[in-house]
């Protein structure tokens, strides 16, 4: 076995565990987590405190509400029949939480919210009250049968909120030194373990460090993982916080983080501790990475969140030999709800997830073989290939570059695409493990493609780059986004990139970073990579402010004219501004070619389009729609 340490045994307590990968508590589907391998699933959250606990809804019940027993003993039973073990969450949203109309959260302080609730502190009896409704809801978990417990210490909520500096500016007992901050948390630690009995396996979950400025720092999270030894048989290491956005991007990391940016405290967490097992949990993107921080003792198991709703079979197909058959994650937070305001949520690159309802696991074989050609092969052809020819069809796949990937092949070639490069690479293997039929260099035109006489045709011809007409536009130092990312050559010290969208945004990014360039940016729109959801934009930000020369961006600001070492910008007050340019780079958009999909029609009454095709997608609707095509045809 390749992964040998990985998916070696552990025994945490009385509990054994198949291997060392944990499914960490994010979404609502946990069957498939198990069925995919995890040696733990933790099956979602319980509230300890029904209308002050839950950040979610006012009124949500405890997992262990009279109503709410058996679908929370239904997950059990889904880990048990795959041989996993169950834990759940066991979670206080404390100055979070979302109360019922005239109640009041509770925290370490008081003070009146932005949206108007009022947060009243604890005092002694009501840290009583809660310490003591958290072992219970313990009791109740190991009564109902979960395996072990997991208490959510990190990411801001209401243990986190007395440990961090950032929340608790108490003056008394509870407030102050790191001892007085960390006794009502340790309260409930110890209440929970004098209730459950020495042998039930409770886990702990708690942020590194914050990641924002007044928060607690890692030599103080070591010394409360010191403190908290004692109560507790495991601890998993994560960063950051939740609610605040700020800290939200180093909690679920963008593409901007590197991978694996908490080993560096769990490893310092693994060495201190005497008896407990350590875990780590953020941006583990392949089997090779957790084999590896086994291997070498760093930590004794690894979480995963993200990465199994991308593939929630990643575990058994680490195990089976099969790691390039593991759909990779792209960290795009689409799958989070408050990325997007709860639109467009989904995974780019697993399409049935948040949507279950309608998309079946399995793909159904087809009824009659038919003859299927796809003109294009970016994300959503591969997809709408891969996906007819598992089924059965006779597909045949047309790409007019002499590679497959479309869009793809750019986007990888950015420094901050590296989780992008690793999906490109996946769907090139599957594409060659398939029976696609693959033309390269095979550029379609109509009588062509209604000469192979197909049943079926998919058109995702993708788009291509919309161009804008500027004054001196025709000059040879201009140059398009793609010219720009194949040939770094052509670009100047002072570069000007029109349009700061998400390729113009990280491309100026690259250049003053990691080129020492110095670019502009020119964005007709008051937002910078406005297509991005709102916590890519953050850590954007947070990029752009590391830098040590920041990069001039001129918002609501359109280029009228381009000379020969520097451009003219008209403001949106209609003032002028001459800037230095060496280089100006066209980085407007992408347009759909209509005129090329429409001439597609009429060669067979069954026809698709996806992707640019229709007009400008995001991997993960082009994604979605390839498979969709793909399992309906």
């Amino acid at each position: 076995m390749k992964y040998k340490n990985l998916f070696a045994p552990l025994k945490v307590n009385s509990m054994i565990l198949k291997n060392r990968i944990i499914a960490a508590p994010i979404g609502e589907e946990f069957s498939e987590k198990a069925l995919g391998g995890a040696a733990l699933v933790i099956c979602g959250h319980t509230i300890v405190e029904p209308g002050r606990s839950s950040f979610a809804s006012g009124n949500e019940q405890s997992g262990f509400f009279k109503y709410e027993v058996e679908k929370t003993q239904e997950k059990i039973r889904q880990c048990h029949r795959a041989g996993a073990r169950a834990s759940i969450e066991i979670f206080h949203a404390g100055q979070y939480a979302r109360v019922l109309p005239g109640e009041y959260a509770v925290g370490p302080c008081s003070f009146i919210r932005e949206d108007g609730v009022e947060v009243k502190a604890l005092d002694k009896e009501g840290m009583e009250r809660i310490a003591n409704l958290y072992a219970q809801s313990a009791l109740d978990a190991k009564n109902l049968g979960f395996d072990a417990i997991f208490l959510h210490f990190a990411h801001g909520w209401l243990p986190a909120q007395f440990i961090s500096p950032l929340f608790n500016h108490r003056s008394d007992e509870y407030g102050g030194s790191l001892e007085n901050r960390a006794k009502f948390p340790l309260m409930i630690l110890e209440r929970i373990r004098q209730t459950v009995g020495p042998n039930y396996p409770i886990d702990m979950r708690i942020s590194g460090e914050e990641c924002v400025p007044g928060s607690i720092e890692f030599k103080d999270t070591l010394q409360f993982i010191l403190m908290a030894e004692p109560y507790i048989d495991s601890v998993q290491i994560s960063a950051g916080l939740d609610i605040n956005h700020e800290g939200n991007v180093r909690m679920a990391t963008t593409n901007f983080c590197e991978h694996m940016p908490n080993v560096k405290w769990a490893r310092e967490v693994k060495k201190h501790v005497k008896k407990i097992k350590v875990a780590v949990v953020g941006a583990i993107m392949n089997p090779q990475e957790a084999e590896d921080l086994i291997a070498n003792e760093e930590v004794d198991l690894v979480a995963f969140g993200r990465s199994f709703i991308a593939d929630p079979y990643w575990p058994n197909k680490a195990r089976d030999g099969e790691a390039e058959d593991i759909v990779p994650c792209i960290r795009c937070l689409q799958c989070y709800h408050i990325s997007t305001n709860r639109r467009n949520v989904g995974c780019s690159v697993n399409p049935r997830y948040h949507n279950e309802r309608f998309i079946e696991k399995e793909l159904k074989p087809c009824e009659k073989q038919k003859k299927v050609v796809v003109i294009g092969a970016g994300p959503a052809g591969i997809m709408a290939s891969i996906t007819a020819s598992k089924r059965g069809h006779h597909v045949i796949l047309l790409e007019k570059e002499n590679k497959v990937g479309g869009t793809l092949n750019l986007i990888s070639k950015e420094y901050y695409k590296e989780d992008i490069r690793a999906y490109l690479d996946y769907l090139k293997n599957q594409l060659a493990k398939s029976t696609v039929e693959v033309h390269l260099s095979c550029e379609a035109d109509p009588q062509m493609v209604k000469e192979m006489k197909p049943d079926a045709l998919v058109i995702a011809v993708g788009g291509k780059p919309v161009s804008i007409p500027i004054k001196g536009s025709e000059q040879h130092h201009v140059i398009s986004y793609v010219q720009a990312l194949e040939n770094e050559s052509l670009i100047g010290d002072s570069p000007l990139i029109i349009g700061g969208g998400t390729i113009g945004a990280e491309l100026a990014l690259e250049l003053a970073e990691l080129k020492g360039k110095h670019p502009a940016i020119v964005e007709l729109t008051d937002t910078l990579a406005a297509q991005g959801n709102m916590l890519y934009r953050i850590a954007l930000r947070q990029k752009y402010e590391s830098l040590k020369e920041p990069i001039q961006i001129h918002y609501q600001t359109k280029c009228i004219e381009i000379k020969n070492d520097e451009a003219v910008l008209q403001h949106q007050d209609g003032s002028l501004e001459t800037i230095k340019a060496d280089t100006v780079i066209m980085c407007v958009g992408v347009r759909s070619d209509r005129s090329l999909v429409e001439s597609f029609y009429d060669i067979t009454p069954e026809i698709y389009e996806a992707g640019d095709a229709v007009r400008t997608r995001k991997i993960q609707e082009a994604v979605f729609e390839g498979y969709g095509i793909g399992a309906i045809i």
